[in-house]
């Protein structure tokens, strides 16, 4: 069977190549219907990434948030018009310590192979989980960068000492909505306070017990434990900032991601006994726990739609484009591609 893909070949530039799909291997056939533009594809489209890696990457299928429907199973596993969730993440080798997205030798769609830009895609079944019935398909879109934060919160869970009657989320954006709305479901007996940079985007986390501007905080403020989710030039500060604000043997969570280095307070961290974690991508597990949040707490997925922004739909590669230029240009939210291709 013949398959249609749109690869990224160069910065801002999409061209279309043919892939055979064979229909006999135990795999599952998946045609995507909402696709979410995430940062790391804009790094990409945009050419923010080193001419190295570029070159190294390129051509190459972008976006790793993504549902579709089930359109054949050789396995038997699902059913053809099933709607499902995929997951980017394509272990090769199980270990009995290390998570399947921390194993070096797993594959990432949209980062080393083909992502979900495709008329179909070939996907082994344990690389899909069925989507609730109800769900806004808008929102189960970006459920990979969600079941990140989850990821990150249950890693929190086992690594955090007991004391957590007050915990900070340092980022306004996408990332910090996310992992603070899963914070207060997963943690609803903590006070959760958020700090950022822009009072209007800090006005939407009503669910939070307190929210602060970066530059007006209380100086007797003090935390049991933090999460970093800013990334990027701001990253540093955001940290030195928790450092400073946290208690004695609290833990750092860091899931903002920075192409360079990051200068952090090491003598502080020593005085006070701070642990630091880095979280990153997600596994099936991490996918399931949060599909079955959403089941649980449907207000979730209503508390998600607020940072739906553009919806775009797509039926030609100009089309395409025009969804990452509109991306660019949004102060906050996740631009959807309406699969039409």
């Amino acid at each position: 069977m013949l398959n249609t893909v749109y690869q990224l070949v160069a910065p801002r530039k999409f061209e279309v190549t043919y892939q055979n799909i064979s229909l006999l291997e135990r795999d599952v056939l998946v045609r995507p219907t909402h696709l979410s533009i995430c940062n790391a594809d804009q790094r990409y489209y945009q050419g923010l990434r080193e001419a190295k890696v570029l070159k190294q990457k390129l051509p190459m299928a972008l976006i790793h948030e993504a549902v579709g429907t089930v359109v054949m199973d050789s396995t038997g596993t699902f059913k053809p018009g099933e709607q499902v969730v995929m997951i980017p993440n394509t272990p090769v080798e199980e270990d009995e310590i290390i998570a399947e997205n921390y194993l070096r030798s797993s594959r990432f769609r949209a980062s080393g192979f083909d992502g979900f830009m495709q008329e179909y895609v070939k996907i082994r079944p344990d690389r899909l989980v069925r989507m609730p019935e109800g769900v806004d398909k808008t929102v189960a879109a970006f459920t990979e960068i969600v079941s990140v934060s989850v990821h990150a919160l249950s890693r929190f869970d086992r690594i955090a000492h007991g004391r957590r009657n007050q915990v900070g989320i340092w980022g306004d954006g996408n990332l910090g909505y996310i992992t603070a709305l899963f914070f207060k479901y997963m943690f609803p007996d903590t006070r959760l306070f958020i700090f950022g940079m822009n009072r209007d985007k800090l006005s939407d986390f009503t669910f939070a017990d307190g929210t602060y501007t970066v530059e007006h905080i209380p100086e007797d403020l003090h935390l049991d434990h933090a999460f970093e989710c800013v990334g990027g030039a701001g990253s540093g500060k955001a940290i030195d900032q928790i450092i400073d604000f946290i208690n004695p043997e609290g833990t750092i969570s860091i899931l903002g991601v920075s192409e360079y280095p990051v200068p952090i307070n090491t003598r502080m961290i020593l005085e006070k006994g701070l642990r630091i974690f880095g979280s990153s991508r997600s596994g099936r597990v991490d996918f399931e726990r949060t599909v079955s949040l959403y089941q649980e707490y449907p207000e979730i997925v209503n508390f998600l739609s607020n940072i739906v922004g553009a919806v775009v739909p797509i039926r030609s590669i100009a089309d395409m484009k025009r969804a990452f230029e509109m991306d660019i240009q949004k102060s906050f939210g996740k631009t959807i591609m309406l699969w039409e291709k």
